[in-house]
């Protein structure tokens, strides 16, 4: 069998490794393995396959991995949808305890409940939005309850 095939089956079990663990390391190894078999393929020699391999392999890890690491942790740059609710202010339209009650929130009624489930906030208190789960705010008084 041929060196270059041993390069397309190690690129190949490299690829499936990467599917299964997300490390982006894998998947670089795989693209090297891949050149290099395709250095074979052309009919070059064991020591070009092998420099092939090393060159693309340093080229990805070094370069093109942090990269897409980077861009992998950024967070979405604005909040949208549930997400830009939390933390935002509301006022208690119906009281509000662990179970269940009302808040307008940015000008719309939401059925909240209380973060801890022994709070009964009672209407016209300023609540801070915690959470969204579901359909309902779960919210917390900005000042301490009587």
């Amino acid at each position: 069998m041929p060196l270059w095939v041993l390069w397309l089956i190690a690129a190949v079990a490299l690829g499936i490794a990467e599917a299964f663990t997300l490390t982006l390391s894998l998947g670089l190894l795989a693209v090297a393995a891949l050149v290099a078999g395709v250095v074979g393929a052309v009919g070059m020699g064991v020591v070009a396959q092998v420099l092939a391999f090393i060159l693309t392999s340093a080229a990805g890890l070094l370069v093109i991995r942090p990269i897409a690491r980077r861009h992998l942790k950024q967070p979405p740059l604005l909040p949208s949808g549930t997400d830009a609710l939390v933390g935002r202010s509301a006022v208690v339209t119906e009281q509000v305890t662990g179970d269940h009650g009302r808040i307008k929130l940015l000008g719309e009624e939401w059925s909240a409940r209380a973060l801890d489930e022994d709070h009964v906030i009672p209407a016209g208190v300023h609540v801070d939005v915690m959470e969204i789960d579901g359909a309902t705010a779960v919210v917390y008084p900005r000042e301490a309850l009587p």
